[in-house]
């Protein structure tokens, strides 16, 4: 069910005015009927796979709370994980992991088991597995009521592409007695409505650009860079915008019931650094790797060169974590090898706090060409049409034409316009807080905007017969 369809739309109405008509112990049994149906309308078999997950992590919680020593604690934690993580490695790294031993060691071992991979299923393992560590830490309380344990699992709004909430920020708030708010209401509705903006005016005008190129990449060898650039610089917007809207959907549907999710981006194209930009992207996923991975290695407690091999580890699994490719483990290593030259650079230098407007705009575009540099291997179906794109990079000479290009002029208007007009406002917000400022003015001002951006998804939207829809990118995964 995907989340700009008329049916998530007509699911989501449903299940706010039901959620609303019944008690409180009697809401989280039809929130996690909702969440389990929601996910089954995907796959229903796969639903039970997440259920043996749920009580896997439930159970070794339990038993970490009843152990007594040090010793039976760590062996269910990594009971837990051993199960989780060999259901993730049968699913989505089989194939990838004997392919690489049969070219290693010249095996013939077979390399597909003809399974699907389930959709979010790295967000909801690694989700349950928090919980495991937070129970083992002792942050939270071991959660005894297994249905609201199941809900914080598979909540729906977060089910499938995150935000990867804590157990401490999400599981407790289904504790709390949410009545009725016209205020929460609102700020969701305009949540989702922005959500549909990035995704159906911004991520899908601009992934028909980005798809006609990077699928077609013979047709873009011999004087295509031009083509190859603006696709590139695209697929930096397609998946911002793709990602940052279902954050955004699942942002305003959660508040519509009265339950927060964590932000997951802060305006990461305005970050000075790559430190600074993943501070800023897919923050959950950022901290969840910082906590449970990173702080475990060692952090930065065990010297210089220790912080800097924690650093690639971290970012080489986390490009892993994305999918099952060498693309995306080149991907993760150059995020970790930025890290490391600026930890360098900033190691020798004695020029730190220079913060001159100049000198930030200039940061803030090498950061964004280093990221961009970065997504080609993510965006490219393969690494040799990775490094054909970066080979034909600045080979220039073919004319513009909208049927290489992938649409027409107009649609590229609209499209920088939108981008334009979203990224001007992000500029304002650094200053402003825009949606404090929109709620406090009158009904006419705010339902103004609303109306704008209602009918702007209605008419600059890209959906309708001949289209095909975009799935949003990080269901994958």
């Amino acid at each position: 069910m995907n989340f700009t369809s008329l049916e998530y739309l007509i699911f989501l109405a449903i299940a706010f005015l039901i959620y609303f008509l019944l008690g409180q112990k009697a809401r989280i049994y039809w929130l996690l009927g909702c969440s389990y149906y929601f996910y089954g309308c995907w796959n229903p078999k796969y639903a039970l796979l997440m259920l043996f997950s749920t009580l896997i992590t439930y159970l070794s919680g339990l038993f970490i709370g009843k152990s007594k020593t040090e010793r039976q604690k760590k062996i269910y934690v990594f009971l837990s994980f051993f199960v989780n993580l060999a259901i993730l490695f049968v699913f989505k790294y089989y194939s990838f992991s004997v392919g690489a031993l049969n070219r290693l060691f010249a095996l013939k071992i077979p390399e597909t088991l003809n399974l699907l991979l389930p959709v979010g299923i790295s967000f909801y393992t690694f989700q349950a597995l928090s919980y495991t560590l937070d129970v083992y830490r002792k942050d939270v309380e071991v959660e005894r009521n297994f249905f609201r344990y199941a809900l914080f699992v598979s909540f729906f709004p977060q089910l499938v592409a995150g935000p990867i909430e804590k157990s401490k920020d999400l599981l407790k708030q289904f504790y709390v007695k949410h009545p009725f708010s016209w205020e929460r209401f609102h700020q969701g509705v305009l949540w989702i409505a922005i959500g549909f903006f990035y995704k159906l005016v911004i991520a899908d005008r601009a992934a028909m650009v980005v798809n006609q190129v990077y699928n077609h990449l013979d047709s873009y060898q011999d004087g295509g860079g031009l083509y190859l650039i603006a696709a590139t610089v695209l697929f930096a917007i397609q998946i911002y915008f793709d990602f940052h809207a279902y954050s955004t959907i699942a942002k305003g549907s959660a508040l519509m019931m009265g339950y927060h999710l964590s932000q997951n981006f802060k305006k990461p194209y305005f970050a000075v650094s790559i430190k600074d930009f993943w501070r800023r992207w897919h923050v959950s996923l950022s901290s969840w790797f910082k906590e449970y991975l990173y702080f475990p290695l060692g952090g930065s407690r065990k010297g210089f060169w220790r912080t800097q091999i924690n650093l690639m580890i971290v970012f080489m699994v986390s490009g892993l974590w994305h999918g099952a490719a060498w693309t995306f483990v080149v991907w993760g290593a150059l995020h970790g090898a930025y890290q490391v030259i600026e930890n360098l650079v900033q190691r020798d230098s004695n020029s730190k706090n220079n913060t001159s407007l100049l000198k930030k705009v200039f940061k803030i575009i090498f950061t964004f060409c280093l990221v961009d540099f970065a997504w080609i291997f993510f965006r490219a179906n393969s690494m040799g049409d990775a490094f054909k794109v970066i080979g034909n990079l600045f080979d220039f000479g073919k004319p513009i034409g909208a049927d290489l290009l992938g649409c027409s002029g107009v649609e590229m208007v609209i499209l920088l316009v939108a981008c334009a007009a979203v990224f001007g406002l992000e500029l304002i917000s650094e200053k402003v807080d825009l949606l404090k400022f929109l709620y406090n003015r009158n009904i006419v001002v705010r339902y103004t905007f609303y109306y704008i951006l209602i009918f702007a998804v209605i008419i600059f939207g890209i959906y309708g017969p001949g289209f095909d829809a975009q799935e949003f990118i990080y269901f994958q995964f």
